[in-house]
């Protein structure tokens, strides 16, 4: 093998084992990452993770703190565990 073949053999396995390394981080950063529910009523003005209510895009929509048709995710089993000066959080729409 000449110099230049072993430099591009050396190169492709070290990418091999650099790219294999990778997906197991992320595989695993997967598999530990906590189970999600939407949780209405707990988000900051413009930080809701979505369902802001008629005339919004999504994300980032709420135009109040605390809005009621608006959600955040959060760790499940949390939601209502949560205050705000407002009231509890909940795993539905509230009027406020």
């Amino acid at each position: 093998m000449t110099r230049t073949q072993m430099t591009v053999a050396g190169a492709t396995a070290l990418a091999l084992v650099a790219g294999a390394g990778m997906a197991h981080a992320q595989s695993n950063g997967r598999a530990a990452a906590p189970a999600m529910e939407k949780c209405y009523g707990v988000a900051l003005a413009g930080k809701n993770d979505c369902a802001a209510g008629p005339g919004t895009t999504c994300a980032g929509t709420s135009t109040r703190d605390y809005q009621g048709n608006a959600w955040k995710l959060v760790p499940t089993g949390t939601c209502v565990t949560i205050q705000t000066p407002k009231g509890a959080g909940s795993l539905a729409p509230v009027n406020r």
